[in-house]
Parts: structure tokens; C-alpha cells; sequence
């Protein structure tokens, strides 16, 4: 492995006219929580409206990592609280059918240092990730086409989504036989039909870590869940299989995952500012740094729906200052996250809260009922 290069600031190269981008990127975000608070009356998330597990888990950082590793929130041996939550990337509840790319993102409680603006008053340190390498578009222009053409389908012709998705997974069946895959077939409903505690998530786009620049990645390693890589699921089963499955598996079993980073050691051959870049494994193995451990629990329920889709937020601009989001797709995407979380407070009528421990969220209840009062006036929690 290389040594990892030092953040510099000319990496981060401003795209033409992205300031007009971001704007018209929000008004897209905008028109769909716009339809689909019309048609549901819920305030939903404008890209991954659907989870389909909510957990509860531990971050252990693992001891005598090196200095180069031993940053940031990774900077000392600890164990920290964390929400996870699955979900599939629409901004409108579909049955599971339309097989979409998933994502997983972790809100890690009790982070402690320099915060990134905006989060000066939280704990919390949040990763975004998505069960692809790379993002599908290298900048912010090319991701609001592809944002504005999966606008356009909000709420239209669900059945005909169906058809598309089950006819684009047999194509991407067929370009994986042959040794690759489609990122863009994924997206428009190609993605397999597969069971998502199998998958690993990347943060597709670097961070700082410290003064380095790096990816990060979170990869299954207990066996219940690497016997899942590529494990079918029924889409025919039930509109919502993907948190049956979830439910089922944690129902009688836990879950452990690495996290993983994979340092920039060449700036030319692993740039900032092309979010479709991949960055060979090759030139920077992906390295361990903490492991995700959840036991086993209910998987999914309205109750903590209601806590956790309806009252939190997710967003990598959640965190410290020495893991800050770089290059102009993560500089756009704060705007976004930041009109989302605003809007969706609005209309619930209520705030968007950032917890400060687990407790009093129903981890271990599978009825109704909302729990945002427990996420207010209760202490931080130290690392431990």
C-alpha cells in the first residue's frame, strides 16, 4: 500500500456554474416531497423514503491502530451507540418489487471533537453509504439529469415500474454472468433481486480523515450474514419482503460488519472531483478501523418508524470537522440534506432531533406509537 497523500485544497475544484446546480437541485428535491406529501400526507425524505430495517448497534474501534488510521472519530479506542437504517433510494414508497439500489446510514452517538457547521451543537457522527462503489454521475450537473428524469416517474404508474424493474434485473442478470454490472441499470429498477444484509455499502464519495482523504466502506464478516451475498429474495412474497427478510434475520441472530477505509494515495489516478470514479483497490486496499455489532432485535416496526424515519435525519455534513465531505457532489448534497430535514420538520409540525444515547427509543417494541420526546432533554453519552 502507498502512503496515503495530505488533504490540499486545490483538490476540491468548484464544477461550472454549481452554485445555479444547486439550486435547481433543490427545487427537484422540493417537487418530489411535494408529491409525495400530496399523496400520502407524510413528510417523507426525498431520496430513500423506505426503510426496511431500523437497528440498533455498537461501533468498536479497534485498539492500537496505527496513526495514519487513528483519526477523528477513530482516534481512540472506543465503543460508541449507533442507528442504522436500511432503505432503497426513492422518494416514494414502492413495493419492493421496483428493485432499486440500497443504502445503509449510520448515525454514530457520542462523537466527540471539532464539528463540521451545522452540527456545532450535536454528538453525532453520521455515514451515508450505498451498496455501490462508485456514485452514478462524476458531478453535480450530470446527478441532477438523472434526479430530474426519477422525479418525473414520482408517484406515475406503479405497475408499469414492476414490469420495467423485473425486466432490467433479467438484463442485469446477464450482464453480471458475462462478468460485470450496470450502475445505471441498478438505479432505473435493475437492481437483483437479493437479500440486502448480504450486500457492502460504500460511501461511494471521499471524506477527510484527518489530514487524509479517504473512502469508507461497511462489509459483512459474521457468517449469518456472509452466507446472505447473493442470496435471492421472493419479490412476489410481500410488498414489503425487504423488511421481512431484515425482521427474520435479526429475529434469531445478530450482525457484525467491518468499517473499512480506503485512503487517496494518487491524486490523479483517484481524484475528488469525479464522484464515478473507482479507486483501485490495487493502488489502496480498503483497511479495517472498528466493527459494527448489532444483536439480535426487532428488525422493523411502526414504533421505530415513527422515531427514526419521521424524527431523524442522515447526513455525512452530520459530524466532525476531521471527517468532512469532500468534492462538489457532497457540496451540493449538504444544501439538500439541509432543505430536506427543514421541510420535513415543517410539516410535521415538530423538529428534527439528533439523539444523544438509545434509550428511550423502542428498540424492543413492535407496536405503534412515536418516541420523539425520548430523543429530547436526555444527557450525551460518553464513549466507553
Amino acid at each position: 500500500m502507498r502512503p496515503p497523500i495530505e488533504y490540499d485544497p486545490r483538490y476540491e475544484v468548484p464544477e461550472a456554474d454549481e452554485g445555479d446546480t444547486q439550486a435547481e437541485l433543490l427545487d427537484v428535491l422540493h417537487a418530489i416531497a411535494d408529491t409525495t406529501f400530496k399523496d400520502t400526507g407524510q413528510p417523507l425524505r426525498s431520496v430513500h423514503a423506505k426503510s426496511h430495517g431500523l437497528l440498533r448497534a455498537e461501533l468498536r474501534v479497534l485498539p492500537d491502530l496505527p496513526s495514519v488510521l487513528a483519526q477523528g472519530l477513530l482516534a481512540t479506542p472506543a465503543s460508541y451507540p449507533v442507528v442504522m437504517r436500511l432503505s432503497t433510494t426513492p422518494g416514494d414508497v414502492l413495493e419492493d418489487s421496483v428493485s432499486t439500489p440500497r443504502g445503509v446510514a449510520l448515525k454514530v452517538i457520542g462523537a466527540q471533537g471539532p464539528r463540521l457547521p451545522g452540527s456545532e451543537d450535536d454528538a453525532t457522527q453520521d455515514f451515508v453509504l450505498v451498496n455501490g462503489t462508485t456514485f452514478l454521475n462524476a458531478g453535480p450537473k450530470a446527478f441532477l439529469g438523472g434526479l430530474k428524469m426519477l422525479a418525473a416517474t414520482t408517484d406515475k404508474a406503479p405497475a408499469l415500474k414492476k414490469m420495467l424493474s423485473a425486466a432490467l434485473r433479467q438484463v442485469e442478470r446477464a450482464i453480471e454472468k458475462a462478468g460485470t454490472d450496470s450502475a445505471a441499470l441498478k438505479g432505473m429498477g435493475g437492481q437483483p433481486a437479493t437479500h440486502p444484509l448480504g450486500d457492502s455499502y460504500y460511501s461511494q464519495v471521499p471524506i477527510l480523515f484527518g489530514p487524509y482523504m479517504a473512502k469508507v466502506a461497511l462489509v459483512p464478516t459474521a457468517v449469518g450474514l456472509t452466507t446472505l451475498k447473493d442470496a435471492p429474495v421472493d419479490y412476489s412474497a410481500d410488498p414489503d419482503v425487504l423488511r421481512k427478510v431484515v425482521s427474520d434475520h435479526f429475529a434469531v441472530q445478530g450482525g457484525e460488519w467491518d468499517l473499512r477505509v480506503q485512503f487517496c494515495t494518487n491524486i490523479e489516478e483517484m481524484p475528488i472531483e469525479d464522484a464515478s470514479s473507482e479507486w483501485s483497490e490495487e493502488l489502496s486496499p480498503y483497511v479495517t478501523v472498528a466493527r459494527l455489532i448489532a444483536p439480535p432485535q426487532i428488525g422493523w416496526s411502526e414504533a421505530l418508524s415513527a422515531a427514526i424515519d419521521e424524527c431523524m435525519s442522515f447526513s455525512p455534513w452530520h459530524g466532525l470537522a476531521a471527517h468532512r465531505p469532500l468534492g462538489a457532489v457532497n457540496r451540493v448534497r449538504k444544501a439538500a440534506y439541509e432543505m430536506s430535514s427543514k421541510l420535513r420538520a415543517r410539516r410535521r409540525g415538530a423538529p428534527i432531533v439528533e439523539p444523544v444515547s438509545l434509550d428511550g427509543l423502542p428498540f424492543d417494541q413492535a407496536g405503534t406509537g412515536h418516541a420523539a420526546a425520548a430523543l429530547l432533554d436526555t444527557e450525551p453519552v460518553a464513549p466507553r
